[in-house]
């Protein structure tokens, strides 16, 4: 494993461990060239997913990508980490064990729209606007309507 502080390439494990949702093995290491500690993270990829984004563009599946644009929609509302660790470990395993290796963007962010309906309103909301391309006020209120008339029964 390459250094991020000297770029060494060989480093030494002083500690594995599982994180707290299961889904990756924690790895403290230390650089062998300037003993810099570090910590990565070692997942298990199941294959290689393609997501096919508009326009017929193509870019490798990114699960930083995935959590980042859910942490956003999550940001200062009170949801904790682990679901969200937890919500983008399921999409991506429902992915991997899909069976296809190419994926519409549109499938995952309607995926990721399922998943923030069962933890936040207001994370559903915020993602839904930026994924649904939220033009005017009255989008939001249009759809917070839909969502406050799901809640309700």
């Amino acid at each position: 494993m390459r250094c991020p502080f000297c770029g060494h390439d060989a480093s030494q494990v002083k500690d594995s461990r599982p994180t707290d949702d299961g889904a990756a093995i924690r790895r403290r290491r230390q650089c062998e060239g300037c003993a810099a500690r570090f910590t990565t993270f070692e997942r298990i990829q199941l294959r290689e997913l393609t997501v096919v984004k508009s326009e017929d563009r193509r870019e490798p599946f990114d699960r930083d990508k995935l959590l980042r644009s859910i942490g956003i929609a999550a940001r200062k509302r009170p949801i904790d980490g682990l679901a969200i660790e937890r919500l983008v470990s399921g999409i991506q395993r429902q992915l991997e064990t899909s069976g296809e290796a190419e994926i519409a963007s549109k499938r995952i962010g309607e995926m990721v729209m399922e998943g923030l309906k069962g933890l936040d309103s207001v994370a559903y909301i915020r993602f839904a606007s930026v994924y649904r391309d939220f033009s005017e006020a009255k989008d939001f209120e249009e759809f917070a309507g839909a969502v406050e008339a799901a809640a309700r029964g």
